[in-house]
C-alpha cells in the first residue's frame, strides 16, 4: 500500500526495476490517452475519474484505468465495460504473457504485455470515459 499523494512521489518510491516498469507504462498511458488526468487513487496511480451509480443505489468514484506496484506482479485496471463485458477480458488473448481477470491485468514485467494491443485497449476504454464533474 502507497501513502503517495502524486503520481511522481509513488513512482519515486518504487525499486529500480520497477520503476522503469511502471515509469514506462505510466508514460505510455498518457501519451496513448492524454484525455485521462493522472491522480493518485486508491492506493494506486489512476487515470480518468469517473461517477458511477448501481440500480441499488449505491454510487461512487471510481478510475477508468488504475497501475498498481505489487510485491509479485504489477496490476493494470482498465474497468470500461461494452454490451460483451469487460474490456479487458476482451483483449485477454491478445495482451502478451499476462493472467486477466474481469478488468485486472497481472504480469511481472512491462516487456510481458504487448504494447499495441494495450494502447488499443486503452483508446477503446477512452471511449467509455464519462469524466466525474467536479462540483463546488
Amino acid at each position: 500500500m502507497s501513502a503517495a499523494a502524486t503520481p511522481e512521489e509513488y513512482i519515486g518510491g518504487l525499486s529500480e526495476s520497477r520503476k522503469r516498469d511502471i515509469t514506462y507504462l505510466h508514460e505510455l498511458i498518457r501519451q496513448t490517452v492524454p484525455g485521462l488526468a493522472p491522480t493518485m487513487e486508491f492506493q494506486m496511480l489512476g487515470y480518468g475519474k469517473y461517477h458511477y451509480r448501481y440500480p441499488s443505489g449505491r454510487e461512487g468514484d471510481w478510475i477508468l484505468v488504475g497501475l498498481a506496484s505489487n510485491k509479485q506482479y504489477i496490476s493494470l485496471y482498465v474497468t470500461a465495460t461494452n454490451d460483451d463485458g469487460y474490456l479487458a477480458e476482451q483483449y485477454a488473448e491478445r495482451l502478451g504473457k499476462v493472467s486477466v481477470g474481469k478488468s485486472c491485468i497481472r504480469f511481472k514485467k512491462a516487456a510481458d504485455l504487448d504494447e499495441k494491443a494495450l494502447q488499443d485497449l486503452l483508446r477503446e476504454a477512452a471511449k467509455h470515459y464519462r469524466p466525474v464533474l467536479e462540483t463546488g
